[in-house]
Protein backbone atom coordinates (compact mmCIF):
# COMPACT_ATOMS: atom_id res chain seq x y z
CA UNK A 1 0.00 0.00 0.00
CA UNK A 2 1.30 3.18 -0.96
CA UNK A 3 1.43 6.84 0.66
CA UNK A 4 -1.57 8.23 -1.54
CA UNK A 5 -3.48 4.62 -0.63
CA UNK A 6 -2.76 5.33 3.12
CA UNK A 7 -4.08 9.08 2.82
CA UNK A 8 -6.79 8.30 0.88
CA UNK A 9 -7.96 5.80 3.51
CA UNK A 10 -7.34 8.16 6.75
CA UNK A 11 -9.56 10.94 4.99
CA UNK A 12 -12.39 8.42 3.91
CA UNK A 13 -12.14 7.09 7.21
CA UNK A 14 -12.46 10.53 8.85
CA UNK A 15 -14.37 12.82 6.67
CA UNK A 16 -15.99 15.33 9.51
CA UNK A 17 -12.40 15.93 10.93
CA UNK A 18 -11.08 16.41 7.58
CA UNK A 19 -13.54 19.15 6.42
CA UNK A 20 -13.05 20.68 10.24
CA UNK A 21 -8.89 20.85 9.27
CA UNK A 22 -10.44 22.62 5.69
CA UNK A 23 -12.16 25.12 7.28
CA UNK A 24 -10.30 26.10 9.84
CA UNK A 25 -7.20 26.63 7.85
CA UNK A 26 -9.15 28.72 5.42
CA UNK A 27 -10.15 31.05 8.23
CA UNK A 28 -6.55 31.13 8.92
CA UNK A 29 -5.60 32.49 5.27
CA UNK A 30 -8.61 34.80 5.34
CA UNK A 31 -7.35 36.28 8.80
CA UNK A 32 -3.67 36.65 7.74
CA UNK A 33 -4.83 38.40 4.09
CA UNK A 34 -7.42 40.46 5.51
CA UNK A 35 -9.70 38.63 3.90
CA UNK A 36 -8.14 39.80 0.60
CA UNK A 37 -8.29 36.02 -1.01
CA UNK A 38 -11.90 35.17 0.34
CA UNK A 39 -13.10 34.06 -2.91
CA UNK A 40 -10.24 31.88 -4.08
CA UNK A 41 -10.02 30.39 -0.31
CA UNK A 42 -13.50 29.70 -0.38
CA UNK A 43 -13.18 28.23 -4.00
CA UNK A 44 -10.41 26.37 -2.84
CA UNK A 45 -12.21 24.74 0.63
CA UNK A 46 -15.07 23.82 -1.68
CA UNK A 47 -13.11 21.68 -3.92
CA UNK A 48 -11.11 20.09 -1.19
CA UNK A 49 -14.35 18.83 0.65
CA UNK A 50 -15.28 17.86 -2.62
CA UNK A 51 -12.12 15.46 -2.80
CA UNK A 52 -12.65 14.61 0.59
CA UNK A 53 -16.60 13.22 -0.66
CA UNK A 54 -15.07 10.88 -3.39
CA UNK A 55 -12.09 9.64 -0.82
CA UNK A 56 -14.95 8.93 1.09
CA UNK A 57 -17.40 7.06 -1.52
CA UNK A 58 -14.40 5.05 -2.93
CA UNK A 59 -13.52 7.08 -5.94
Amino acid sequence: MGILDKITDAVGDNPEQVNSAIDKAGDVVDEKTGGQFEGQVDQAQEFLKDQVAKAGDGT
